[in-house]
């Protein structure tokens, strides 16, 4: 039977060997995080029951910068061949393979550290990789998504990973599409996409995903020399962004402003609506920042006025409907 924990620890001691030997066979940043997935793996206990806890990431898992639908400004990359992807919405996470087995998966958390969904995934995806590739750790990053005639998919997918029951993780109509590999195997991003799907992985460019919700495009600088070369933000690569449709409102009714007090002492006032579901949430309140954008806006109580998320995430008033 295979024992993650040891295949980990065997790895790690191959990796320890051959760099006395001046021989190393992994960067001294990657041996450092397997080596503390490790400890913490023992100070914990068994394997199972890490799975509240958080590790780190082999390789950091970056956002996209947002460019919307008739702005200006899309990154230049200079006449570069750009690979064009669904953006599929569900959630990320990431998979470590050792020996070609899959030893670990983390939901995306953070970027750098995330919660261990091993066995969940370990379920979903039941293959191993070829033994071409079992020299190295590797990780392939993608996303769990579930159909969109599933009310609120995203979220459906993302509670699916975090059920401790592998039984009823198994009844979930969940899907892997992988859109990431480190280390790179190959010169460019297409061909290491078209190696997952060698593997067994559905891939991001094997299909538009139409049976799945998406919120857009991905485009990305297929060289890996170049994609690097552009290097990173402290949130996201250079080298890709996400073209987004603008978002349209949905039109809700102003009940009432409250005003709040933050955490360094400033007051703001806070707009009570008629609840509205908004991109799979129900909204019931958007902040106004301060009393100017209720005086620019023309806000009344029982007025209407038209709401998005803005970033898909946060309520925003973008103007009054009469």
């Amino acid at each position: 039977m295979y024992n993650p924990t040891s295949e980990l620890e065997a790895f790690i001691r191959r990796a320890r060997i051959a760099y006395y030997n001046g021989m190393p066979i992994i960067p001294d940043e990657l041996y450092d995080v397997l080596e503390k997935r490790s400890a913490l793996i023992d100070d914990i206990g068994h394997e199972i029951e890490a799975k509240d806890s958080r590790f780190k990431h082999l390789f950091p898992m970056y956002s996209l910068q947002k460019v919307y639908e008739g702005d200006k400004t899309s990154p230049d990359y200079k006449r570069n061949p750009v690979v064009v992807s669904p953006k599929l919405d569900g959630a990320a996470v990431a998979l470590t393979y050792i020996g070609g087995k899959l030893n670990q998966a983390l939901t995306r958390g953070d970027g750098k550290e995330g919660v261990d969904i091993t066995d969940n995934m370990r379920e979903l995806l039941q293959f191993d990789l070829p033994e071409e590739v079992s020299e190295i750790p590797i990780q392939i990053t993608g996303e769990v998504v579930a159909p969109k005639t599933i009310p609120n998919a995203r979220n459906y997918a993302a509670g699916a990973l975090s059920l401790h029951s592998v039984r009823e993780f198994s009844e979930r109509q969940v899907f892997f599409v992988a859109y990431g590999l480190q280390p790179y195997l190959e010169d460019t991003y297409l061909d290491d996409m078209v190696k997952l799907k060698e593997w067994g992985f559905e891939t991001c460019i094997d299909s538009s995903y139409d049976e799945f919700p998406k919120d857009g495009q991905v485009f990305r600088v297929d060289n890996y020399s170049y994609f690097e070369e552009l290097g990173y933000t402290s949130r996201h690569p250079r080298g890709a962004f996400a073209l987004k449709e603008k978002p349209s409102g949905v039109v809700t009714k102003l009940l009432d402003v409250l005003w709040q007090v933050g955490k360094t002492g400033a007051v703001s006032p806070v707009a009570v609506l008629e609840p509205v579901q908004i991109g799979g949430a129900t909204v019931s309140r958007a902040s106004l920042h301060n009393p100017a954008i209720i005086e620019g806006l023309g806000l009344e109580i029982g007025c209407h006025v038209e709401v998005i998320r803005a970033g898909e995430i946060i309520p925003q008033i973008i103007s009054r409907v009469d």
